[in-house]
């Protein structure tokens, strides 16, 4: 297989993979919003397993290590489909932001009427 079409794949599946993850973590607030806890629990769920997949490899996805294979470049966005800045700080960024989802969620769940 073509190194470059090898390199565009993994980093094509990469960005549908880290886009589900962010609609997981926007959608779970929104879901318990909604009333609906038992998707929002499902979308906590889904995110906090991807988090268990980082920890399990050192804080790095695996697809990070497939892409490597496939090029010499190692900027923060060389596996992914994601402007620099935001892969460079996509965990700082995103972490909070499921925390408190998940926080508020437990909120709304614990004072529902």
């Amino acid at each position: 297989m073509n190194r470059d079409f090898a390199l565009r794949t993994v980093k094509a599946i990469h960005t549908a993979i880290w886009a589900f993850f962010v609609a997981c973590i926007v959608g779970a607030p929104l879901a318990a919003r909604l009333g609906n806890f038992r998707l929002a629990a499902l979308l906590i769920g889904f995110v906090g397993l991807e988090a268990l997949v980082l920890l399990l490899n050192r804080w790095s996805c695996p697809l990070t290590g497939v892409a490597a294979r496939y090029t010499e470049r190692r900027d923060a966005n060389f596996d992914i489909y994601l402007p620099l800045w935001l892969a460079r700080y996509n965990k700082t960024i995103f972490t909070p932001l499921y925390l408190l989802g998940a926080a508020y969620t437990a909120h709304v769940w614990w004072h529902q009427a």
